[in-house]
């Protein structure tokens, strides 16, 4: 609900930006995509930053150091040194905001005004209002299972205790 006061026609992002005289006439901020996809990257940013995290601070800190003193620069041990050593608190990352992101069902529903439909509500709607149990069961099945493949995909590519911080 926040984000709907900040992202309306008439709300503070559009007022800020219509009294500095940024913009001539309002921002179409709600009710598509863009609003769906910031509502989303709020949300899902601390779930994107607990894996890198936990993932980074198992990085031996004199890494990049010691690439250095052997006389790479600065962009080229972090591209050849550190970089490859995160890509599984990146994929980790990645594949965690993926599984939550299938579920959203009030983020796009309140900032998409009906206009962007997530799985999530198209199963509600499948159940809910067409009564079409058969199509919204075979879509919940159908999600379930490709969480559970996309997690074992990722458990054979990383540990996924040491990427979760799990010790």
């Amino acid at each position: 609900f926040a984000w709907l006061t900040l992202l309306h026609g008439r709300g503070v992002i559009n007022t800020t930006l219509l009294e500095w005289g940024v913009i001539s006439s309002p921002l179409a901020l709600v009710r598509n995509e863009l609003g769906v996809v910031i509502g989303m990257v709020h949300y899902m940013i601390p779930y994107a930053v607990l894996p890198l995290y936990a993932n980074m601070r198992g990085i031996d800190p004199r890494l990049v150091p010691a690439a250095r003193g052997l006389g790479a620069s600065p962009g080229y041990a972090f591209r050849r040194v550190y970089l490859p050593l995160c890509i599984p608190g990146i994929l980790s990352a990645g594949v965690l905001v993926f599984i939550f992101s299938l579920g959203f069902y009030v983020t796009p529903a309140l900032l998409g005004g009906g206009k962007t439909i997530m799985i999530a509500e198209y199963i509600a709607v499948q159940i809910n209002d067409t009564l079409n149990w058969g199509a919204g069961t075979m879509l919940a099945s159908s999600l379930l299972v490709t969480v559970f493949a996309i997690l074992a995909l990722m458990a054979r590519v990383v540990d996924l205790r040491q990427v979760f911080g799990v010790k």
